[in-house]
């Protein structure tokens, strides 16, 4: 393969300067290597906060791996921590609840702002040798035996670089996933998430809720300012009808759908929607490609989980790639990343079963049905072993852990 000039040469080249993209970035900053980001937009840092900023939920593995790659301390101080979840079905008489007392953890998980965590990323970036190209596209690749060879356009033309092992992070509509004819598993659950922001009148004490209805799933996240993250499932073909309510009208929808546990909600900020589908690639590396976040897997938002299951790729991928470093061996040679697909096949597969199970389970309105879920949030509530099960995998802490989900850095 003709290579570009030596300038353009580099170890790793990460396709998508999103969470993921710029999570395995950080991480791999602690090794000797060369690696670029590239990424379609400039980042857009120092913006003032505002009553609308998205949260993101975070398990407490993944502060552990924020800690591992050094963007924790830049993101700790924002972070709401989630100390109990509460789990129910509207109208019956299941429920659950997990404790992070009983974990012995100081948090089952925190919530973030989307703006915040970007931030506290590219802060971690910012002192790095790690080159961001930003805006710049990726228009082609093509593998050789050697590496991956990229053409990138940028403001200032067309750029050739060869990289030894190429990181795709570029989402659900992943160009590389795409170009590279990887089967995919997909389901159109024909729900859209509304997403915005409330204010309850009471405190929310940093307990997170999760209450199914007829409609599907209510997620209440705790954030700061007595604010709550919500993220309300709707069929499809409904959802325009939330959104075109005014502030009052929803607010009164919202009340009669999840109760009053918070007292009265107050505010409710801009709402979003989005279409929900479940993605599962088949594999997640091809030759020297190893496909990184929602470009391998995308979830239904159900349990939370979308940014912890590809944060958890990071740390599988960083920790073969430190391995690969410290042997001698070449980072997308042949073995060296069919061990990050056998390390997050489980996982992926796990998890997307599980979000998928319970999207269908708790949407479905048939009577036996009912009552068996119900059961089973009340046996999870008796029995602090199932509890324990269900945290452990919900903290992202079960399994052999990688280097950066011990909270250690990859060097």
């Amino acid at each position: 393969m003709d290579k570009p000039p030596d300038g353009d040469t580099y170890d790793v080249a990460i396709i998508g300067g999103g969470m993921v993209g710029a999570s395995l970035a950080c991480a791999l900053s602690h090794l000797p290597l060369r690696v670029i980001m590239i990424e379609t937009a400039a980042p857009q840092l120092g913006r003032p906060p505002t009553y609308d900023d998205r949260a993101i939920a975070l398990s407490f593995g993944s502060r552990r791996i924020l800690e591992g790659i050094g963007a924790w301390e830049h993101l700790a101080s924002s972070a709401t921590p989630i100390e109990r979840i509460h789990v129910s079905d509207r109208g019956r008489f299941g429920f659950t609840h997990l404790d992070c007392k009983e974990e012995a953890v100081p948090a089952l998980g925190y919530v973030a702002l989307a703006r915040e965590l970007g931030n506290a990323l590219y802060r971690t970036l910012e002192p790095t040798a790690v080159e961001q190209l930003a805006p710049a596209e990726l228009e082609g690749f093509r593998q050789g035996t050697d590496g991956v060879t990229l053409e990138v356009s940028t403001p200032d033309g067309q750029r050739s670089i060869h990289a030894r092992l190429m990181a795709a992070a570029d989402g659900t509509r992943s160009l590389v996933r795409e170009q590279l004819q990887v089967p995919a598993r997909e389901h159109d659950y024909r729900q859209s998430a509304v997403i915005t922001n409330v204010t309850p009148s009471r405190p929310h004490e940093n307990v997170a809720y999760e209450r199914f209805t007829e409609s599907g799933p209510i997620a209440l996240l705790p954030m700061s300012d007595n604010r709550c993250g919500l993220v309300w499932t709707w069929h499809s073909d409904s959802t325009q009808e939330p959104l075109a309510w005014d502030d009052d009208t929803f607010l009164a929808h919202l009340q009669d759908a999840f109760g009053f546990r918070l007292g009265r909600f107050l505010r409710v900020g801009r709402r979003f929607s989005y279409p929900l589908r479940l993605l599962m690639a088949q594999r997640a590396v091809h030759g020297r490609i190893a496909l990184i976040g929602n470009a391998m897997h995308t979830l239904h938002p159900v349990a939370g989980q979308g940014f912890n299951l590809g944060i958890r790729d990071v740390a599988a991928l960083g920790d073969v790639v430190a391995t690969a470093f410290r042997d001698g061996l070449d980072p997308g040679g042949p073995g060296v990343l069919d061990a990050y697909e056998s390390w997050r096949r489980r996982d992926q597969e796990n998890l997307a079963l599980v979000t998928d199970g319970l999207a269908r389970v708790f949407t479905n309105p048939l009577g036996p049905v009912r009552w068996g879920r119900n059961l089973g949030l009340l046996f999870t509530d008796l029995f602090p072993g199932a509890r324990h099960g269900i945290a452990r995998h919900a903290m992202g802490l079960t399994g052999y852990l990688p280097r950066l989900s011990r909270g250690l850095r990859l060097d």
